[in-house]
């Protein structure tokens, strides 16, 4: 129910409301009108398998549009990059090469500032996309396919202002753009290499990105005596040893933890497998960082390190809590 005891607040509501409207009709259109949803399968297909990049173009407020779609298809994967029409007529067609495909947006379908584009696909034989909300424009008949968005009402109240309108063509370029992430089983990781500076990019960092490696990790035998094992922790400076068998397999973890627990008993009769925990907590090296720092919060008794460990269970690393802090992840 929208408040009635403020002019703004129920200006506002309405506004929404009537892009609200606009997008359940995009989706029931995609739903239920065959030519929409055939249009969108077939664009995915397209641009699944495009061996170049996708040409994002449009003018005004659609152009504003084709750049955050164009900005989230290449933060997800797909390469791809915005021509303006106007800068297009001055030299910049040369960026758009045959192998690429065009999506060119116009709400009306008759932007004369697309001709250029559209003149420059047809000669060189380039793949062309219309969004626009007339399927029987001059972009649309143009276009190798043609998604058509539902005409619906404008939030502008003399239905001069793009609103409704734009924000179908923003919905249905995120749409693209999250089903061609679906359909290349882009990762979280995947990801993270689009976005690797910011709190969003430390976020993003795998566990390979933060571990000890190779001379760093504090390993140990199970018949070591456990003075030994001590002074191996005391050297590598990360409160932990694995336990390795014969064949390098890890058996088990001895933490600062474990050695305060075996103050009651003559430590220097004590071999490494008296004191080790033989059922340690490990995690593989394309694990986000965020997700081990979670399973060391979630334990019943928290821990500051974690061992990385191969499909062998062979240790190829450890993970301190010190390095989340470092990397701004913890």
């Amino acid at each position: 129910m929208i408040p009635t005891s403020n002019d703004d607040i129920l200006s506002a509501c309405e506004t929404l409301l009537i892009e609200k409207q606009g997008i359940q009709e995009l989706i029931d259109s995609l739903e239920k009108n065959t030519i929409l949803s055939t249009a969108f399968h077939q664009t995915v297909k397209k641009i699944s398998t495009l061996q170049g990049r996708v040409v994002l173009t449009g003018i005004g407020k659609s152009g504003h549009i084709a750049k955050k779609i164009q900005a989230t298809l290449a933060s997800t994967g797909t390469a791809s990059f915005f021509v303006h029409p106007a800068e297009a007529a001055h030299g910049d067609l040369g960026m758009i090469q045959p192998g690429d495909v065009v999506i060119a947006i116009s709400a009306s379908g008759e932007t004369a500032e697309l001709a250029s584009i559209i003149s420059h696909t047809k000669r060189f034989d380039i793949f062309l996309i219309a969004i626009s909300t007339n399927a029987q424009s001059t972009l649309a008949k143009a276009a190798n396919i043609s998604m058509a968005l539902p005409k619906s009402k404008e939030a502008c109240p003399y239905g001069l202002a793009p609103t409704t309108s734009t924000i179908m063509q923003l919905a249905l370029g995120d749409a693209l753009a999250i089903t061609l992430l679906k359909k290349r089983h882009f990762t979280a990781s995947d990801f993270g290499v689009y976005h690797p500076g910011g709190r969003l990019g430390s976020k993003l960092k795998a566990v390979r990105d933060l571990m000890h490696t190779n001379q760093e990790i504090p390993l140990g035998s199970p018949d070591m005596p456990i003075l030994e094992a001590i002074m191996e922790m005391t050297k590598k400076a990360l409160g932990c040893i694995g336990i390795i068998s014969k064949e390098r397999l890890l058996v088990g973890l001895i933490t600062d933890g474990d050695l305060r627990r075996t103050l009651d008993k003559d430590i220097r009769s004590l071999t490494a497998q008296d004191v080790m925990n033989t059922n340690p907590m490990t995690v593989h090296e394309d694990m986000l960082a965020a997700e081990a720092l979670r399973l060391m919060n979630n334990n019943n008794h928290p821990i500051t390190c974690l061992f990385v460990t191969n499909h062998q269970q062979q240790p190829t690393g450890v993970l301190h809590i010190h390095d989340l802090l470092r990397a701004g992840i913890a």
